[in-house]
């Protein structure tokens, strides 16, 4: 090892299982990188992790994930911050950037039926009953599964994969939603009914990719992690997250993109919808990778235009300035 170099580093993560599996997992690439570093977790509750019984769009703000833990970096409490890219906020505090986006897993929505006698009281989606129970915290879900079934009762449901899951056997839910890669994670995959199609439920932005936060000036640190970066990761969570940056979006409105590369292009696709999923906007695009995120933002731009400015200004109660200057492409 480089005697310059730190013989430790202190990952700051939140406590819950699906957190610490991935501070685990950059840990380990971490170590495979460098032979003899000494690396350490440090758990840190959030506010998203302390208010538990309020749904996220009512408490409002950016940042409920990971603001406490960005207050560790900036004090030295902590060297890098690991975290799920969909609770990382657009802006970050000064001396902080988004230094590493890792390889993603699945990025789709998981239907997940209640379990009679060994099998699935629901084999898909579709299959739901009139008036099912459906339990998700997130406003992007629920928007999306009401506009193809008003009928459907949605339901608040919070708190780790292990108390959503139990909620669900207990009976209080037909069905719940998920993140793929979450439950791919922590190794209950055969609790998957479906993997819902993007033209079900667009997924959140960034879902599925861990990104890894440092301070600007630690040269050590961000030469060190850039190794686990994932170029085609980063290039189509970056021009998502152009799309949610354009939009000002936060967890109060339901707002989705999905970005992959095909063939040496890029495509997008972007959606907004109302809380109560009776009007959803839906735009595509696609080009050059190297412009990924003027791809986003156009994306963004059309929607606006379709229709979506109007459901956002509702929702934030005020209006969504036009972008200043040309956005190139």
């Amino acid at each position: 090892m480089d005697p310059t170099m730190k013989t430790k580093i202190i990952i700051g993560t939140r406590g819950s299982a699906l957190a610490l599996w991935q501070a685990e997992w950059v840990k380990a690439g971490l170590e495979k990188l460098s032979a003899g570093l000494r690396i350490e977790l440090s758990k840190i509750k959030t506010t998203g992790d302390k208010i538990l019984d309020v749904p996220l769009a009512k408490v409002g703000g950016k940042g409920l994930f990971v603001k406490e833990i960005e207050e560790a970096l900036l004090e030295g409490r902590a060297d890098i911050a690991v975290h799920s890219m969909k609770d990382v906020p657009t802006e970050f505090p000064p001396g902080l950037h988004l230094a590493v986006i890792c390889e993603r897993e699945d990025p789709r929505d998981a239907f997940i039926s209640a379990i009679r006698d060994g099998q699935f009281r629901t084999s898909n989606f579709n299959g739901l009953s009139r008036g099912a129970r459906i339990g998700t915290s997130s406003l992007r879900r629920s928007s999306q599964l009401l506009n193809k079934r008003p009928d459907l009762k949605i339901e608040q449901l919070r708190g780790n994969l292990n108390t959503r899951l139990k909620k669900l056997d207990e009976g209080l839910f037909d069905a719940i939603i998920l993140a793929v890669a979450g439950v791919k994670r922590l190794g209950w995959q055969d609790r998957i009914t479906e993997i819902l199609l993007p033209e079900i439920s667009l997924p959140a932005i960034g879902q599925g990719a861990v990104g890894i936060e440092s301070r600007i000036d630690d040269k050590m640190i961000n030469s060190l992690i850039s190794q686990l970066n994932h170029p085609e990761t980063s290039v189509c969570v970056r021009a998502e997250r152009a799309v949610l940056k354009r939009l000002e979006g936060g967890c109060q409105v339901p707002i989705a993109a999905h970005a992959r590369l095909i063939n040496g292009i890029i495509t997008i696709d972007g959606l907004v919808g109302s809380v109560t999923g009776d009007r959803i906007v839906k735009s595509h695009i696609e080009g050059n990778p190297e412009h990924a995120e003027s791809l986003g933002l156009h994306l963004a731009e059309n929607l606006l235009t379709m229709g979506a400015k109007e459901i956002l200004d509702e929702v934030y109660g005020r209006q969504i300035p036009p972008l200043d200057g040309e956005i190139s492409s």
